[in-house]
This record gives C-alpha cells, sequence and structure tokens, in this order.
C-alpha cells in the first residue's frame, strides 16, 4: 500500500503515559475490539503496556467523560453500551458541526497539511482496488476525519468533532455485519478532501453534511 494509505493508521502517540493509554484505549473501544459491556481492569492494562495503574486510571477518568467508559461503586469500569437511539443526537451536531470544520479546512489548512489532504484522496480512489476489510475501510473513516479536523485549525472544535465521531463510529461499528459494503462510504472522502484541498469552502461544507446525511440513513435502512 502507499505511505499515504499507510499514514491512516489508527496507531497514534502523546505526549505523556496517562495520554498514549488513554489514546490506545480509545480507539478499541471505538472500533469494538473492546466489546460493549466489557470489563475494564486497570492492572491487566497497566501489565499489557508496561506502565503504572495512575497512568491507566487518568486514562480511564477521560474514557469516562467521552461516554466510552462507565464506573459503577463497588462493581467496577465497563465499556459502555453501542445505544442505537442516540443516532438522532449524535447526527444532529455532526450535521451542523462537520460542514463547518470542513468550511474552516478549506480555508485555513497549511500547505503542507493541503498536499497531505491530496495525497490521502488519492489513496482513497484507490480503495475499490484494494481488498480492504470493513474494520480497515472504518479506521480509514477515523483517520479522515480526523485529518479534517486537524486542518480546520480550532482545537475547541476538533476536540468535540472527534469525541460525536467516535461515537458515531461505534454505532457504524456496531452495525458492519449488517451491511454489505462501506466502501462507498469511505470512497465519498476522496471528492470531499480534494474540495477542502482546492481551497472550496462552500463544495467542502456541502459535501460534508451529505456525508453526515448518508451515514445516518445507511444506519437507519438495516435497523
Amino acid at each position: 500500500m502507499s505511505t499515504a494509505l499507510e499514514a491512516l493508521d489508527t496507531g497514534t502517540q502523546g505526549t505523556s503515559l496517562a495520554e498514549n493509554a488513554y489514546l490506545l484505549l480509545r480507539d478499541r473501544l471505538i472500533m469494538l475490539d473492546i466489546k460493549p459491556g466489557d470489563p475494564i481492569n486497570d492492572g491487566q492494562i497497566a501489565t499489557e503496556l508496561g506502565i503504572g495503574r495512575t497512568p491507566v486510571r487518568e486514562a480511564i477518568k477521560r474514557l469516562e467523560s467521552d461516554h466510552l467508559v462507565v464506573s459503577y461503586p463497588r462493581r467496577g469500569t465497563f465499556a459502555t453500551g453501542v445505544d442505537i437511539t442516540q443516532l438522532a443526537d449524535v447526527s444532529e451536531i455532526r450535521e451542523l458541526l462537520e460542514p463547518l470544520a470542513s468550511r474552516r479546512a478549506a480555508r485555513m489548512a497549511s500547505p503542507r497539511l493541503r498536499e497531505e489532504l491530496r495525497e490521502v484522496a488519492a489513496a482513497i480512489s484507490a480503495l475499490e482496488a484494494h481488498d480492504a476489510s470493513q474494520q480497515e475501510l472504518m479506521r480509514y473513516d477515523i483517520q479522515v476525519h480526523r485529518l479534517i479536523y486537524k486542518a480546520a485549525a480550532n482545537p475547541h472544535l476538533e476536540d468535540v468533532l472527534i469525541r460525536y465521531d467516535n461515537l458515531a463510529t461505534r454505532i457504524w461499528c456496531h452495525m458492519l455485519e449488517k451491511m454489505p459494503s462501506v466502501t462507498g462510504h469511505v470512497a465519498e472522502h476522496a471528492e470531499l478532501l480534494t474540495a477542502i484541498a482546492d481551497g472550496d469552502e462552500d463544495r467542502a461544507a456541502a459535501l460534508a453534511l451529505h456525508h453526515v446525511v448518508s451515514f445516518e440513513e445507511t444506519i437507519r435502512k438495516v435497523l
């Protein structure tokens, strides 16, 4: 695969042990590698990561605020369930903020990021020739969205959108077995990324809105 596609891997590095633990656990929870209802054992995770329990506990506190884990007194901490009834609420927020992020990215992205956007768009366009798994395609989807949020150059907007995109992705992964393919959904990103790289704010915003709306419609069709 090209370096552009390799760059879409979900492996990320933070600036501290707690940040690294948070990023690792967050993506496992999003992709349902840690399944809804699974217990979150801080000691086991600390051993796996080769770190102390304190940074793991700090990471778990952040994951609680992200609504990805829930703690019960005397029972422990568990991965939250995937609540399909949240779809409308999550989509309503994303329909407002995703177009804003894409519009800002089209206006604010640095030359280096515009080049990266074009590289990723080209890689996404070639996906149909690559026999990617559903899970692999969803990892591409996550990283494309995060790249757009970064290009928007507003850290507050980025934080909010990452949180809601994570919740939307959990819903999508939960429904993967009922859907024939997500290739078309991921392929839509190529046109969006190109519009952002070209600085076409109106087109970028319109494509972002279409993408979010079609996501909700696709999920509802298989409910």
